[in-house]
């Protein structure tokens, strides 16, 4: 499905759930409702599964991908979608990789 990174959320369409890893329970209850809200509506519009995952270097990415023969998927529709929030949720994208960096890559605050 996906490759191995740090995964942070995920939603899924087809089984209507949301997950929140739980390396990442410490943060703020308004940042963990923030994520889901985002996440479930993403998929109620677009479709399919959405996960959000750090990369090895600290970097935040949006992920998504359908099951074979889900007509209802539209892959445009849905890069226009992680395009946009990736807009609108800027200041929290960027962060939650500063959290990341900082807290389970162990970079200096500064960087």
């Amino acid at each position: 499905m996906f490759d191995e990174d740090m995964v942070l959320c995920a939603a899924s369409a087809y089984e209507k759930k949301y997950y929140l890893n739980e390396a990442f329970a410490r943060l703020p209850e308004e940042i963990k409702d923030e994520l889901k809200i985002m996440c479930v509506l993403f998929t109620e519009e677009a479709g399919g599964i959405l996960m959000l995952a750090f990369e090895d270097d600290g970097t935040l990415v949006f992920r998504t991908q359908a099951e074979e023969g889900d007509l209802l998927y539209d892959e445009i529709a849905c890069g226009l979608l992680v395009k946009k929030l990736q807009y609108e949720k800027r200041e929290l994208l960027e962060s939650l990789e500063m959290f990341y960096r900082v807290f389970y890559l162990g970079e200096d605050a500064e960087c």
